[in-house]
């Protein structure tokens, strides 16, 4: 879907409860998680599904408001007003005029990255609906994740070994960013995984740009490359599911990647065709 073509007409408010920076003060990346309580209790929401900022104008065109949709990364325990409180991670965005060459801030991301404790925004959704975890514990999962596609994927890990128990299945995080400050929950600091690296069947890698410029493709494919063997093994299961997050970005490096594991770009395509089908490769695209 484009953004277009989504329903905004049925929206809700909700009050900025906090916001954190995730990156160093000192640092030219700003990524800031903003936790939100929505106005309704009877409003639920899940992890890996989206939100749509209604940024109020007026804007180009005569837009009334300026849409643009947000994976929430996690939900938070209703507090005593039951109303239902959710993050969002987001990177301050900017983009480079293919006309004139100027630098100019990202409406929505700029809108966010701005707000103060108390504010309130008016929100559409959700849309889309959570990664479904598999029933069967032995199952293996690999999650990618690219930049802030990252933030589902805490929620869902802590799931994993959470809801599910001990999980048994092998579970591969493989996670790119364009600077190591931009590695948000995989730094020493807010390291959450750190949590799950004694598990057996865990294990997380990230990639980093050698050129960290923000039209530099990131090496995520490369480390993926590196695991070639392990991963096409995974698949090559009946049983494996691949969770993928990230921008429109993350398709042409993983395609890539697993076109050279398969051998072609061919092989590829019918081996995803049959993991799609089979409701076993899942994306949250935006």
């Amino acid at each position: 879907m484009h953004l277009k073509d989504y329903d905004t007409s049925k929206s809700f408010s909700a009050t900025v409860s906090s916001i954190e920076r995730l990156t160093p003060m000192e640092s030219d990346e700003e990524i800031y998680n903003i936790t939100f309580e929505a106005d309704s209790a009877d409003l639920k929401l899940v992890p890996g599904q989206s939100v749509g900022v209604l940024v109020p104008g007026p804007h180009e065109y005569g837009n009334k408001t300026h849409f643009r949709l947000y994976t929430i990364a996690s939900t938070l325990e209703k507090g005593s007003n039951q109303k239902s409180t959710f993050q969002v991670c987001v990177r301050r965005c900017f983009y480079i005029d293919d006309f004139n060459g100027e630098r100019y801030k990202g409406i929505a991301s700029n809108y966010l990255c701005d707000l103060m404790q108390g504010e309130i925004v008016s929100l559409s959704g959700p849309y889309g609906s959570a990664f479904p975890l598999p029933q069967d514990v032995k199952t293996p999962i690999i999650m990618i994740g690219m930049g802030t596609g990252i933030a589902p994927f805490r929620a869902f890990v802590k799931r994993l070994y959470g809801e599910m128990g001990e999980w048994e299945g092998k579970v591969r995080l493989f996670y790119g960013a364009r600077t190591g400050l931009e590695l948000l929950y995989m730094n020493d600091e807010k390291n959450d995984f750190a949590n799950y690296y004694d598990k057996e069947t865990f294990e997380a890698f990230n990639a980093v740009s050698s050129k960290p410029h923000w039209d530099d493709p990131v090496a995520l494919d490369y480390a993926l490359e590196e695991r070639a063997e392990e991963v096409w093994n995974m698949a090559l299961d009946p049983k494996a599911h691949f969770y993928i997050a990230g921008t429109e970005k993350v398709r042409t490096s993983l395609d890539k990647a697993f076109a050279k594991m398969a051998g072609s770009q061919e092989a590829w395509e019918l081996r995803k065709a049959e993991l799609v089908a089979g409701k076993r490769w899942l994306e949250v695209i935006y």
